[in-house]
């Protein structure tokens, strides 16, 4: 099982406001990238750190490829500059994120320019990837620290708002 996490706070010029963007990103990755198996319902979260920037949009995919890790990653930027993604400061806000979260049950860790960290190194961290992946594998147990989901989300840090969506949010 493999599974990206997906996100944004900023509309696109193209495709309009941050939820159609996202729902296009999703589109675009199963006609041109791999298949889209399934994906969570969507959370609504405040950005981290916490700032005055719009609340971000956030789920979890899970597809199928037969692309190593290391390939996946790069055309996954491809896709976020595709949907203007443009890459400035650290937490900037963005018009699409997306994540490598887990690759099967691999642990990656590839160092240098290009490098790679799965399962996702600050996944455990972050209620709006824990709550959505939630959706799709409840019974997921961590491969480094071998905490379920669960735990995972129970030991969250304190002060992070992430809510589910509904359909009709626009904006």
């Amino acid at each position: 099982m493999i599974f990206i996490g997906v996100g944004g706070n900023l509309p696109s010029e193209e495709f309009g406001s941050t939820m159609r963007t996202l729902e296009q990103t999703l589109q675009f990755i199963d006609s041109n990238l791999c298949r889209v198996v399934r994906c969570s319902p969507w959370y609504r979260s405040a950005p981290m750190p916490i700032n005055a920037e719009p609340d971000y949009l956030n789920a979890v995919a899970e597809i199928e490829t037969l692309l190593p890790a290391n390939e996946l990653m790069p055309k996954l930027h491809d896709v976020e500059k595709h949907f203007g993604r443009v890459r400035s400061v650290k937490n900037a806000s963005r018009t699409v994120d997306l994540d490598l979260l887990v690759y099967h049950d691999q642990v990656i860790e590839i160092e240098g320019e290009g490098g790679l960290s799965v399962p996702h190194p600050r996944m455990t961290e972050r209620a709006f990837v824990l709550l959505p992946f939630f959706h799709l594998v409840s019974d997921w147990v961590h491969p480094n620290s071998k905490q379920s989901i669960s735990d995972l989300i129970q030991d969250l840090p304190n002060g992070q708002r992430c809510e589910r969506a509904f359909d009709d949010i626009k904006q």
